[in-house]
């Protein structure tokens, strides 16, 4: 069995959140799952019951709403999702990603003000970078965010936003000096109820994951006070962005692991309990060798992940790193899942099988976080 594994740097507690996350998401998510897929977006009331379970902002100091844990918390909690089968619920990206870019570089008054609403699920959060004609150049930006006195004027538009539809709250990748290039980009800090001119786009219909909310972001003169400039100085939205990367890379690399391994598990058991030619497919040894193959890799994919988390965890883990894992484990990934699926025959194309979902939700992992061509480029240059 594939979950028999505990890496390194689990302990005790972290093995007791592990099993309470698990059983959140059976109890609470599971049910709901299909028709959040057919529905294109997670119930608004998911947040707050995630709050309401310490699911929220897990690695975010007590002080500030959050559980005090660690990556490690944050690791536990997208892999169970993935062996749950839950797909479309953004903690991910309110949790790990926007989250920590308060706690790293906002100003006290703007992690007191915003970061326990995150936690209890208040506030659901977005960070706003791809634009239509921008996807991994971020330094290509056109929204532009003007000072006018004492407020800033946001123009312009994002696509491809998760959270978009439920987000309250959203981090937007401006340009507040266009003539600097990358040390003119700034992170600015939209609170949707309150944001005249903002505009909400399409729900994306997506090939896979259906259940998250993608959206379309509409910024005409979006007025906001000079106090929600992250940070509260222009020009450092390019190094936070940066500096933030490997967390969230690594945690696509976390969620394929994850996938990887239910994807093998659903098939040893449907090939055990699927018969052909009076053998259970599982028999075949081409099956097993095949089977063997796919845990061999995910052995391999398991071992980097633990290991760069540790090295994260130590604040030791650099970029380039969190960009092999992010490409070779997404690309296994995706050979896994498709390997696995064809186990199951006309019903692997079927939708009603996980496995089927899993190969298109899948197909992303490849391009989001930066696109797989953008990370060996990145690992290229460290040679």
């Amino acid at each position: 069995m594939l979950d028999t594994y505990s890496p390194s740097w689990m302990t005790e507690d972290l093995e007791i959140f592990k099993d309470a996350v698990n059983k959140f998401y059976t109890r609470e998510f599971v049910p709901h799952s299909d028709r959040w897929t057919k529905e294109g977006i997670v119930d608004r009331d998911a947040w707050y019951k995630a709050g309401e379970a310490g699911i929220l902002c897990a690695s975010i100091p007590e002080e500030y709403g959050g559980g005090g844990g660690t990556y490690a918390h944050e690791a536990i909690l997208t892999e169970e999702m993935e062996r749950c089968g839950v797909a479309g619920f953004g903690n991910t990206v309110h949790s790990l990603i926007c989250a920590h870019y308060f706690n790293a570089y906002g100003t006290e008054e703007q992690k007191r003000k915003w970061l326990p609403k995150m936690a209890t699920g208040e506030l659901v959060c977005a960070i706003a970078m791809t634009e239509p004609g921008t996807g991994s150049d971020l330094q290509s930006v056109k929204t532009r965010a003007t000072k006018q006195g004492n407020q800033y004027v946001i123009s312009g538009s994002k696509t491809f936003i998760t959270n978009g539809q439920h987000a309250d709250l959203i981090i937007v990748v401006a340009k507040t000096d266009p003539e600097q290039g990358a040390k003119g980009i700034s992170l600015m800090i939209v609170e949707t109820a309150e944001a005249d001119g903002f505009r909400r786009g399409r729900n994306l219909d997506k090939m896979g994951q259906h259940a998250a909310d993608t959206s379309e972001l509409f910024f005409d003169d979006v007025k906001i006070p000079t106090s929600n400039l992250l940070g509260g100085e222009e020009g450092q939205g390019f190094y936070q962005l940066m500096q933030q990367l490997p967390a969230e890379r690594l945690i696509i690399a976390n969620q394929g692991v994850g996938a990887i391994e239910r994807a093998i598990q659903l098939t040893v058991d449907y090939t055990r309990e699927r018969n052909t030619f009076g053998n259970a497919v599982f028999d075949y040894q081409n099956t097993q060798y095949k089977l063997a193959e796919c845990k061999a890799t995910w052995m391999a994919a398991r071992a980097m992940v633990d290991q760069l988390a540790d090295q994260l965890m130590r604040g030791e883990l650099d970029a380039n790193s969190a960009a092999a894992a992010k490409f070779w484990v997404s690309e296994r990934q995706c050979e896994i899942i498709d390997t696995c699926l064809q186990f199951f025959g006309g019903y692997g194309y079927m939708d009603e099988y996980p496995i089927s979902r899993m190969y298109t939700d899948a197909r992303v992992q490849r391009i989001y976080g930066g696109s797989n061509e953008i990370m060996r480029m990145l690992v290229a240059r460290a040679l």
